[in-house]
């Protein structure tokens, strides 16, 4: 497998989506409970298959990713061969990004001393999307890059 099997709850959301990956291989429902039952590995191996199909299309469509810490910010735009970020940190150890409070104090503080702001540009060490679910597996979500691009703009002015 190249990235990892999605979840049984993932699963039952896409259930068209895989009915329609089973039809592609000329797999009906009787067929495919016939597999299940008698060849298990077989089933696994068609589970493992359209995850990583999955995983590719969501990862080659992703832009932007974000990772909240408690005293950390981390915005990422994924670029064709570059990803770019922005690294917010709180000086003050009480505040908590990961509480509404945190993400209030940063609105209020964040071009003054107790907000530290790095930028950053790196070309991708590995492949594209591997490099991405890597992040995905480090605790970053995809998110559609409002605040990266409102952060953004505000330091690029």
């Amino acid at each position: 497998m190249k990235y990892k099997r999605l979840t049984k709850e993932q699963f039952e959301a896409l259930h068209q989506e895989f009915s329609n990956f089973l039809a592609t291989q000329s797999i009906d429902k009787a067929e495919w409970d016939a597999i299940k039952t008698n060849k298990p590995e077989v089933a696994e191996q068609e589970l493992d298959v359209f995850s990583d199909l999955i995983w590719e299309g969501v990862l080659t469509n992703a832009q932007y990713l974000e990772h909240f810490s408690k005293n950390h910010i981390f915005l990422f735009h994924c670029q064709e061969k570059l990803i770019q970020s922005i690294v917010l940190k709180a000086i003050e150890p009480e505040v908590d990004f990961m509480e509404k409070e945190g993400l209030q104090w940063l609105s209020d503080n964040l071009f003054t001393d107790a907000v530290e702001i790095h930028l950053g540009k790196k070309e991708y060490e590995t492949e594209r999307n591997a490099a991405i679910f890597d992040l995905i597996k480090q605790g970053a979500i995809l998110s559609d890059g409002q605040l990266y691009l409102q952060i953004n703009g505000i330091i690029q002015s």
